[in-house]
């Protein structure tokens, strides 16, 4: 048995753009926690699955990679769904604009990635 070189991997344009998102959160996710630990919780641990799953999708192959992908766009979608709970619940003004445009050019992209 020989040692093979790993594949090139190329890290997704998108991946910062995550990172980004979860630095932004954390004052949010702060005040979400005063009023709602529950909902701080989710947010906190569907935001951080996008950057995980779309980590080990960059590594991943075949179907694994798409099935990791795909799990990052639920999670992408269900931390807008969670700003958006935050928001109706009164726990948070309005979402930042600049915030929720990032999440949905993850979406975007996600979607783009699942379909090809």
């Amino acid at each position: 048995m020989g040692f093979t070189a790993p594949e090139r991997v190329t890290m997704l344009r998108i991946y910062p753009v995550i990172l980004e998102v979860l630095r932004e959160l954390r004052p949010v996710l702060r005040r979400i926690e005063l009023r709602d630990k529950d909902l701080a919780r989710q947010l906190r641990r569907c935001s951080v699955s996008i950057a995980l799953n779309v980590a080990e999708g960059m590594y991943s192959r075949g179907g694994n990679r798409g099935a990791r992908y795909h799990s990052a766009l639920g999670s992408a979608r269900e931390t807008l769904a969670c700003l958006e709970a935050a928001e109706a619940c009164g726990y948070i003004a309005a979402a930042d604009a600049a915030l929720c445009e990032r999440l949905r050019r993850v979406v975007g992209t996600l979607v783009k990635l699942v379909a090809a």
